[in-house]
């Protein structure tokens, strides 16, 4: 079965949603240096055992992603190095070339969720 949900997976999920939330929280206390690196290390972690190590370099190493790969690893590099506004910025546009291609599966996704999809339809 394709979309089998075992531990490893819930535990890549549980990662990249502490992931999110750091980043949200870094944002929000002011772009805070250590909790917008600990969001996107919580989420790189998260992403590679959602979907495992081979797909995760294959997706950041895909010609076709070279674009977003290094927007996404510049903009953690300028976070790490004192920038984390510009470095924000980077990673935002890096995270829309990558996962570009996935928008589609994550609307029709959203869509089957009871309130969320009512209130999607909507706008």
């Amino acid at each position: 079965m394709a979309y089998e949900m075992t531990e490893q997976k819930r535990v890549g999920l549980g990662l990249i949603g502490f992931g999110i939330f750091f980043t949200f929280l870094g944002v929000i206390l002011f772009f805070d240096r250590g909790l917008l690196a600990l969001g996107n290390i919580f989420w790189l972690t998260g992403v590679a055992l959602l979907i495992g190590w081979r797909s995760t370099w294959n997706l950041f190493s895909n010609r076709a992603n070279y674009k977003g790969s290094i927007s996404f690893l510049l903009g953690l590099f300028l976070i790490f190095v004192r920038w984390p506004i510009v470095g924000i910025i980077f990673e935002i546009y890096g995270y829309i070339v990558l996962f570009g291609g996935f928008w589609p599966s994550v609307k029709v996704f959203l869509y089957q969720i009871p309130v969320v999809g009512w209130i999607l339809r909507f706008f």
